[in-house]
């Protein structure tokens, strides 16, 4: 089979899907523009600002996107490539898009609140407590990690960092100017034009004036970074940013398609599928946990009802944003796929453990692009340099998710302190970026990192939950995101608890007795949002 076929199959199914099923769900969670959205509502230039679809779109993107649908899927190949597009076809139409679109839908009903404050609503006060530090936890280990990686990646590439620089200087420019030009099509379009072009030789320029200083330096500069992006205006840095650096991806999974398709390589690895691997286990639930991103991935519920919901003009605009991203980011997990799918196991095994998944796919899209006539060098590097690009925008994303989660964990605390943290969001970040810093001081961002994935689809399964109690609520028939999430809880029971026993047995005894008690975490909450349910049905007979 060629990888140009299974491309194409694969960009036909996803697109039938977002113009059939998209319609579908977007009408089940009854989203229309007869209401003002809360970006409308609540403008306040920092947090809430009404912007047009393909930015928020490209922000969107590009801060659920990152490295995932690249890392993940690369890795689950382990289990066969077969069942590794299964599932990101499946998971991607009938339960990422469907989670990603429905916690925007939701938080646009709460005035653009997050998932937290949706489960207060629907679940309970102890729900939003218990989910609020659970997610607050989870986005300050993200912080951590990723200021660690990008250090790294910045000391051994300095073309990359002084580029990054570049990218944010220009952000800024470009946030300016469309400020400036409002809602001027032509000027959007030219400004955009620039921006992009700019970008593009930034990369070229970055490698011409690399910039060296010390981890330390840099983990400094990265936090101080990610404190102005989370209390700026979003259209002045954050949302700029994420807007032009989609434009990265977009242009490096358009050249990958263009290059497939002229050099037309066949799928050299077998059709064998693994049921088990030595290294990550069995195929369930290992596969459906590796391949988040480009399937269904939790971090995507606090991005789409964090800085997202704020951001739509429109309701309508959340179908193409929210349904239409994640098949996007589908579609890159697919040429993830393909990009080793194309080496014979043994190359793939070897040159896995040898390179890394990053290397390898960028060596393997990179070999693609070259066939367009690029040096394959630049190639190589220019998919090395937008896979570390996305590592940056992942950061200051996490950040203002942070400073929201914090603040709304605050809000509906009475003590004069808590409404001080509520409001103040300079005091708020300062909190988040202090935790990261002692975090990265303590060194154990190493050790927690390895849970990541299953508290990551735990996240998932508790966002589907409260999307079904929001539904049922409004006494719309649920079944369509009831299944996906009794296959998620089923996948991070099952997950939780095998790695509980697996670091119970090797003596990694904090990371089991975490793992217990997310297990703990997700029965609680199961049974909270069943006796919300059971307590308002009850309430309505009696009535």
């Amino acid at each position: 089979m060629s990888l140009a076929l299974l491309l194409l199959i694969s960009a036909v199914l996803l697109f039938a899907a977002y113009k059939y099923y998209g319609s579908f769900v977007y009408k089940k969670f009854g989203l229309d523009n007869s209401r003002k959205s809360p970006a409308h509502l609540l403008r306040d230039g920092v947090d809430y600002e009404p912007s047009k679809p393909i930015v928020v779109l490209g922000h969107h993107f590009a801060s659920i996107a990152g490295a995932g649908p690249i890392v993940g899927p690369i890795i689950a190949v382990t289990f066969g490539w077969i069942p590794a597009v299964i599932w990101i076809l499946v998971g991607g139409i009938f339960f990422g898009a469907v989670h990603d679109l429905g916690s925007m839908a939701a938080s646009l009903r709460t005035e653009g609140k997050s998932i937290g404050v949706i489960i207060r609503n629907q679940i309970g006060p102890k729900g939003k407590q218990l989910f609020v530090l659970f997610s607050f936890s989870t986005l300050i280990l993200v912080i951590g990690v990723f200021a660690d990686i990008i250090a790294k990646t910045f000391i051994a590439n300095p073309g990359v960092g002084s580029a990054s620089i570049l990218f944010i200087l220009l952000a800024v420019g470009f946030g300016f100017l469309n400020r400036m030009v409002g809602n001027g099509k032509i000027a959007f379009a030219i400004i955009t034009v620039v921006g992009v072009i700019l970008m593009y030789y930034f990369v070229y320029l970055g490698t011409q004036i690399p910039i060296s200083l010390s981890y330390e330096f840099w983990i400094a500069g990265l936090l101080g970074y990610a404190f102005l992006a989370s209390v700026a205006p979003v259209s002045l840095l954050l949302q700029p940013r994420d807007y032009l650096n989609s434009y990265l991806l977009y242009g490096m999974m358009i050249a990958a398609v263009a290059g497939v398709f002229i050099a037309n390589p066949q799928i050299e690895m077998s059709t064998q599928i693994q049921a088990s691997s030595e290294s990550l286990g069995f195929v369930f639930p290992v596969l459906f946990v590796t391949i988040a991103c480009g399937a269904i991935s939790g971090f995507h519920s606090l991005v789409a009802s964090g800085t997202t919901s704020k951001q739509l003009d429109k309701e309508s605009d959340a179908k193409i944003v929210g349904f239409g991203g994640m098949l996007i980011e589908s579609f890159l997990a697919i040429i993830s796929v393909g990009a080793v799918a194309i080496l014979s196991r043994e190359d793939y095994t070897s040159r896995l453990s040898a390179e890394g998944p990053v290397a390898l796919f960028s060596n393997g899209i990179g070999g693609m692009i070259a066939t367009l006539g690029i040096s394959e060098t630049f190639a190589v590097g220019f998919v090395a340099l937008t896979v570390s690009a996305f590592a940056l925008t992942t950061l200051d994303t996490c950040t203002r998710l942070a400073r929201f989660t914090l603040q709304e964990y605050f809000e509906d605390m009475p003590q004069p302190t808590a409404q001080v943290v509520a409001k103040n969001r300079y005091l708020s970040t300062g909190i988040v970026v202090l935790l990261s810093v002692l975090l990265l001081l303590s060194g154990e961002f190493g050790t927690l990192w390895p849970i990541f994935g299953s508290a990551n689809q735990l996240l998932a399964a508790l966002a589907l939950l409260t999307i079904a109690v929001w539904l049922i609520r409004k006494n719309i028939p649920a079944t369509f995101v009831m299944i996906p999430m009794f296959f998620m809880f089923t996948v991070t029971l099952a997950s939780l608890g095998l790695f509980a026993w697996k670091n119970f047995q090797e003596k990694g005894y904090v990371l089991a007795v975490i793992a217990a008690l997310l297990f703990v975490l997700a029965i609680a909450l199961i049974y909270l949002a069943f006796k919300s349910l059971k307590t308002e049905s009850k309430s309505t007979v009696g009535a």
